[in-house]
C-alpha cells in the first residue's frame, strides 16, 4: 500500500531549523530534502501543539524523576546529583544505515582485540615498527603485568562501546574506541523507557528495533564465561568504583536488570589464587567479573599501589586463570587517542584490508619533548574551517571529543597537540552533524538543529559480536552547542533503529519451559548486609529525634518557656546526642538523614526505587525546612510532617521488601536501634529525679498515649509506663517486643546454630529476653536499664563480627 505523503513540518515548530553550510544533518540530506526515515515522525509531532508537546516531554521527565536516574555532577560536594538531562526528540536512523556502520565496527573489535592480544603477548606489533615502543611503554594503561598472561575464555575485550559521528560528505567516523569501561548502555534503557512515555503510538514504537535483547545475549555470555570447572556455575558481578562515581546509578540500574551482583573491591578477597566475595554465608567463588574501574586500580598489589578501590592478590587470580575480567586489565591502552593514528596501517596487516569505517584523522609525532617541533611541520598537516576541539582530546572524559566545540578557521594540528604516553600527538578537528533538538522559549519552544555524536555498543556472545540496536546519543548544549559532556551541560537523546516493517519484540525473559524451578535466593555480600543494617539504624535514631525535638517544641509552644524543668531536661538529653535546639531543625538531625541515605544509596541493586524517592523527598524536605521553620509550633508542625514521610518510608519497607537477607539485617537495625532508644529515653524520663510531666512525655515520644489510656486507664506512673515501654511484648514501642523480634530474626540468619548449639550473637539475646520476660516494673530501675543498654552494644558488636566485616 503506497504510503500517504507527509504534510510538511509545522513552520512555527521548525522555524529556526537552519541547516550550516559545509554541515551535514540527520533531518535533512545534502539536498535540504527530508530523510526518508524522519517523515513518519515528524508528521506526527508536527500535529501536536505547543502544550502538548510540553505535556509529553513532561510525562518522561517524571519517569526519570521517579525512576530516580540521575548522573554525578562532579563538583565540591562529592555526592552533588542532576537530573538526567534527556533531549525529547531521538535520533532516527534506518536498519540499513544501522546494519552498515556496525558491520564496519565488528570489523574494528575484531581488529583491537588482536592488537590486545599481539600488546600482552608476542609483541610483534612494537618489534616490526607498526606501534612506537615509546607510545605503548609511556602509557600508564599498558600494564606490564598482564604480559604474557591469556585471558580465561580466549578473548581480552568482551564489551566495547564507539563514539561515531556522521562527517560532511554523510559518510560515518569513528571518534574514538572505548575499551576500558565503557559507560551508557543502562543509561540508554532509560532513555528508550523515557520516550516510549513521550511517544506511546503503535508507531513509531511497533517499527523500533528493541534493546532487551542485546542484554538478554549478553547475559548468557556472562554467565558462560562465569562457569567454572566441569561447568560448574559461579557468581558473575559488576566491580563499581562506588556512589562516588559519575555512573553509579547506571551500575545499579545494569545489576539490578541482569540479575548481577554489584560488587566493591573491598567486597572481594583472594584466598589460593581464587577470587571470592565476601558474603553473610562466608567467601563464596566468583567467576566473572564487569569491571566499571580504570584497570591500573584494580589491584594495588601488583598495579597501582595508591589505589583504595581495588582488591589485592585479583591479578593472581587472573594470572592463574580462576577469574575472567570484562574487559581484561590493561585494555585502557587501546582508549589512546595515538592509537587511532596507526590503526588503519595495522589493518592492513592484520586484516589484510582497510579499515570499513574509517577513524577521525589523528598525527603521532614521536617522541618529540617540545612543540616547536611540530609546529616546524605544521604546513603538511593544516586543517580547513571545521568544528574544533577547545580542550584536549580525551576519551576517557564524558564527551567523546573531550571539550568544547566552537566555529573554527583553518588551524594547523599544532593548535590541537597533547602529550599521549611520551610523545605527542594531534588530531583533526571535527565537523558534527546536526540533529533535532526542543527548545524552550517565550512562545513555548521550537526545533532547532545542534551537533551530537552516537555510542554504540557491541557485546562478544558465542555467535560472534551483537550491537545494541540504538539507544544513546549526545547533543551539544542549548544555547551553547559547543558542549557534548554533561558535565559541560550537554544531554542525551534516545537513538531509534527504525525498520520499514513491525519488528520482533524481544524481551528479556527466559523462554517458558513445561519445568518451571523457583530461582534461589541471591546470597549477600557482607558490606551490603551491613549498609542495610545501618540504614535501619539510622531511619529508627531520626525517628526517634523528630519525635523528641517535636515533644520539646510543642512544650515550649504551650509554656513559652524555655526554662521550664521539663524543657531543660529534653535539652540535657538531646544535647548527649549532638542536637543543638536552638536550631528548630538541628543540623545533626539533617547528619542522620543524609547518613540513612547514603547508606541506601551503597546498596542502589537492592533496594525499591520508591523507598530511595522516599528518603531523598525526606531529605530534601528537611533541608528546606532548615531556612523556614521557626521555633516552638512552627517547628513542631516541621516534625510532625517528617515524622509522616519516615513513617511512610518504614512502611514502604515493610510491606514491600522481599524477606530475604537483606531485609532481616536492616530490620534487625531497627529492633536493636529501637531498643536501645528505649532504654535511653527510660533512663532519663522514668528516672526518680525527672521532673514532673516527663512520665507523659515519654509516653507520647514512644506513640503509646492512646495504648496507655485503654489498656490502664489511669493516669501515668513509673510502673505503667516501665511495663508498657519495657515489658509488654505486645507493644510495637517497648523493649521486650524488640528484643524478642532481635531473636527471631536472628535465627532466621545463616548458620544461627553450629552443632545443635546456639551461635554467639543468640547467647547474648536469649538471656536479655528471658531477664525481661520475668522482670516487674520496679525491677526495671536507672541502673538496670544502662546495663541493658550495654548489652545491646555488645549484640551490635557480635552480629557485626559475625556476619558484617
Amino acid at each position: 500500500m503506497t504510503e500517504p505523503a507527509p504534510m510538511p513540518p509545522a513552520p512555527d515548530l521548525f522555524s529556526d531549523y537552519r541547516l550550516t553550510p559545509g554541515v551535514a544533518d540527520e533531518l535533512f540530506d545534502a539536498e535540504g530534502r527530508m530523510r526518508p526515515v524522519w517523515r513518519r515522525f515528524v508528521d506526527r509531532f508536527s500535529r501536536l501543539n505547543r502544550d502538548e508537546i510540553a505535556a509529553r516531554f513532561e510525562r518522561g521527565n517524571l519517569y526519570l524523576r521517579d525512576a530516580g536516574v540521575f548522573f554525578r555532577q562532579y563538583s565540591n560536594d562529592p555526592l552533588q546529583e542532576r537530573e538526567w538531562p534527556l533531549s525529547h526528540i531521538p535520533v532516527i536512523l534506518h536498519e540499513d544505515e544501522w546494519r552498515g556502520i556496525c558491520d564496519g565496527l565488528a570489523q574494528r573489535a575484531d581488529l583491537l582485540e588482536e592488537v590486545m592480544a599481539d600488546l600482552y603477548g608476542q609483541g610483534r606489533l612494537v618489534r616490526d615498527g607498526h606501534l612506537p615502543a615509546e607510545l605503548i611503554a609511556g602509557s600508564r594503561q599498558w600494564l606490564r603485568p598482564m604480559v604474557g598472561v591469556p585471558p580465561r575464555g580466549g578473548h581480552y575485550l568482551h564489551f566495547l562501546a564507539f563514539e561515531v559521528g556522521r562527517s560532511p560528505d554523510g559518510s560515518w567516523l569513528v571518534l574514538g574506541d572505548r575499551t576500558q569501561a565503557p559507560s551508557g548502555a543502562g543509561f540508554a534503557l532509560e532513555n528508550r523507557m523515557a520516550t516510549g512515555r513521550i511517544f506511546p503510538e503503535r508507531f513509531p514504537r511497533a517499527h523500533i528495533h528493541r534493546l532487551a535483547g542485546f542484554f538478554g545475549a549478553y547475559r548468557e555470555a556472562l554467565q558462560r564465561l562465569a562457569q567454572g570447572p566441569n561447568g560448574r556455575e559461579r557468581t558473575a558481578g559488576i566491580l563499581t568504583p562506588g556512589p562516588h562515581n559519575d555512573s553509579y546509578y547506571e551500575h545499579t540500574y545494569i545489576a539490578r536488570y541482569l540479575g548481577l551482583m554489584l560488587l566493591e573491591g573491598e567486597d572481594l578477597l583472594v584466598e589460593n589464587g581464587q577470587a571470592m566475595v565476601r558474603t553473610i554465608e562466608g567467601p563464596q567463588p566468583l567467576g566473572v567479573l564487569w569491571r566499571r574501574i580504570d584497570g591500573a586500580f584494580a589491584d594495588p598489589l601488583e598495579l597501582d599501589p595508591s589505589s583504595r578501590i581495588g582488591t589485592p592478590g585479583l591479578m593472581e587470580a587472573v594470572r592463574l586463570g580462576n577469574l575472567a575480567l570484562v574487559n581484561a586489565l590493561g585494555s585502557g591502552v587501546l582508549e589512546m587517542r595515538a592509537m587511532m593514528a596507526f590503526l588503519p596501517r595495522i589493518s592492513e596487516v592484520l586484516a589484510g584490508g582497510p579499515l570499513k569505517l574509517p577513524n577521525i584523522a589523528t598525527w603521532w609525532c614521536g617522541g618529540a619533548t617540545e612543540r616547536g617541533y611540530v609546529q616546524e611541520n605544521a604546513a603538511r598537516m593544516m586543517i580547513g574551517p571545521a568544528y574544533a576541539c577547545d580542550l584536549p582530546f580525551d576519551l576517557g572524559a564524558e564527551s567523546a571529543l573531550g571539550g568544547a566545540f566552537r566555529d573554527g578557521g583553518t588551524r594547523s594540528i599544532a593548535d590541537w597537540l597533547e602529550r599521549d604516553g611520551k610523545g605527542l600527538v594531534g588530531q583533526e578537528a571535527v565537523t558534527l552533524s546536526t540533529t533535532p533538538v526542543w527548545v524552550d522559549a517565550e512562545d513555548g519552544g521550537r526545533v532547532e538543529p545542534r551537533p551530537m555524536t552516537i555510542r554504540i555498543f557491541a557485546a562478544r556472545t558465542p555467535r560472534g559480536w551483537r550491537f545494541m540496536q540504538g539507544g544513546y546519543a549526545r547533543i551539544g548544549k542549548t544555547g551553547d552547542a559547543t558542549a557534548l559532556a554533561m558535565q559541560r551541560g550537554g544531554s542525551v537523546a534516545d537513538v531509534w533503529v527504525v525498520s520499514d516493517r513491525p519488528v520482533p519484540q524481544e524481551t528479556l525473559a527466559p523462554r517458558p519451559t513445561p519445568d518451571f524451578h523457583r530461582a534461589t535466593t541471591a546470597i549477600l555480600p557482607s558490606r551490603a548486609a551491613d549498609n542495610l543494617y545501618w540504614l535501619g539504624r539510622y531511619v529508627e535514631r531520626s525517628e526517634d529525634a523528630i519525635r523528641l525535638i517535636r515533644a520539646y517544641h510543642l512544650r515550649l509552644a504551650a509554656t513559652d518557656n524555655p526554662n521550664d524543668a521539663r524543657l531543660l531536661r529534653l535539652d540535657e538529653f538531646l544535647t548527649g546526642y549532638g542536637y543543638d535546639l536552638a536550631e528548630p531543625v538541628p543540623a545533626a538531625l539533617i547528619d542522620r538523614l543524609e547518613a540513612a541515605r547514603s547508606c541506601a544509596g551503597k546498596v542502589r541493586d537492592r533496594f525499591s526505587t520508591d523507598g530511595w524517592a522516599a528518603l531523598s523527598d525526606m531529605l530534601k524536605t528537611a533541608r528546606r525546612m532548615t531556612t523556614t521553620a521557626k521555633p516552638g509550633d512552627d517547628a513542631a508542625r516541621a516534625m510532625s510532617v517528617l515524622l509522616r514521610k519516615i513513617t511512610g518510608f518504614s512502611g514502604l519497607v515493610h510491606e514491600n521488601m522481599y524477606r530475604f537477607s537483606g531485609w532481616r539485617f536492616l530490620s534487625f537495625g531497627r529492633a536493636l536501634e529501637r531498643a536501645d532508644s528505649l532504654a535511653a529515653l527510660l533512663a532519663t524520663f522514668a528516672d526518680a529525679e525527672a521532673p514532673e510531666g516527663s512520665l507523659d512525655m515519654a509516653v507520647e515520644v514512644a506513640d503509646s498515649v492512646i495504648t496507655h489510656q485503654r489498656r490502664y486507664r489511669v493516669e501515668t506512673s513509673r510502673d505503667t509506663v516501665v511495663d508498657l515501654l519495657a515489658l509488654d511484648a505486645d507493644n510495637p514501642r517497648a523493649i521486650l517486643f524488640q528484643v524478642q523480634r532481635l531473636r527471631y530474626l536472628a535465627e532466621a540468619l545463616p548458620d544461627a546454630r553450629e552443632n545443635g548449639r546456639l551461635t554467639a550473637l543468640l547467647r547474648a539475646i536469649v538471656p536479655v529476653e528471658s531477664a525481661l520476660l520475668i522482670a516487674t516494673p520496679a525491677e526495671i530501675d536507672t541502673g538496670r536499664l544502662s546495663a541493658l543498654r550495654g548489652d545491646l552494644a555488645g549484640i551490635s558488636d557480635l552480629i557485626g563480627a559475625a556476619y558484617l566485616r
